[in-house]
């Protein structure tokens, strides 16, 4: 099944990159149109339902405006807010974040498992940046929430790291870039690669699904086609969107 979810004024919704923890909207506006989001995975067999901790988001945010050195990010408080909830909902015992840049992204996923928006307890949270420096950079601020150590942080190419990873991924982000141009098309080989290691029921969700359809064309096919896949939709929450999609046939955590 393919659709999408339109937030009316997903075209107007716009965030200053180097502010992204400037308030947009009022709260409950954002709180309705994530809402709606979660329906429609609801909708599509992707999540069991629309439930989490809305003070624990505001926690985890608060965390990450405060700790966190982020130059410049295209996540906005709407986008946070969904891959929080999705998280949250779905409960990944292993999630891996592939293109973290400083790691706000990761945070965004991994945030619902430790720091101080967790409520749950996840068994892997793996973040893949492949510029050292950013890697290093997304280590540190992703150690100012979580002490423990929970998290791990590579500084490693994406696409070796999927084919070859030993066990079973519940959740996989992918914001990554490809080598020699290729950008957002690299999508496709990365989730081909960790096709193998995706449990039946696992959500796949991939950034800029808008703003980048045309270098992401060959990768929508793919997710939207049916087998392997089940279920997918492409979320307009702002002008870079998300496309969630659920891996088998299994209904996930």
């Amino acid at each position: 099944m393919v659709r999408d979810y339109q937030a009316p004024d997903w075209q107007q919704y716009r965030m200053d990159m180097h502010a992204p923890h400037r308030q947009l909207e009022a709260p409950a506006q954002e709180i309705a149109v994530v809402e709606a989001a979660l329906d429609a995975l609801v909708h599509t067999g992707i999540l069991p339902h629309r439930e989490y901790d809305d003070a624990r988001l505001l926690a985890h945010r608060a965390a990450v405006a405060e700790r966190f050195d982020i130059p410049w990010t295209a996540i906005t408080p709407r986008m946070q807010r969904f891959i929080y909830a999705i998280n949250a909902i779905h409960r990944p015992a292993c999630m891996v974040a592939v293109g973290i840049f400083c790691g706000n992204t990761f945070i965004s996923n991994a945030g619902a498992a430790i720091g101080p928006g967790a409520c749950y307890q996840a068994e892997r949270l793996i973040g893949l940046e492949i510029k050292p420096e950013e890697a290093a950079r997304a280590a540190r601020n992703v150690a100012s929430v979580d002490p423990a150590g929970q998290a791990q942080i590579l500084a490693a190419d994406g696409l070796p790291f999927l084919e070859a990873f030993a066990g079973t991924i519940d959740l996989l982000y992918l914001d990554a870039d490809g080598a020699g141009g290729r950008g957002k098309s690299v999508y496709l080989d990365m989730v081909t690669a960790a096709e193998h290691a995706l449990r039946p029921g696992a959500i796949v969700l991939a950034h800029n699904s808008v703003n980048l359809a045309g270098p992401l064309a060959e990768y929508l096919a793919h997710v939207r086609q049916g087998t392997p896949f089940g279920g997918s939709v492409n979320v307009y929450l702002d002008g870079e969107g998300l496309e969630v999609s659920r891996f088998g046939t299994g209904e996930g955590n």
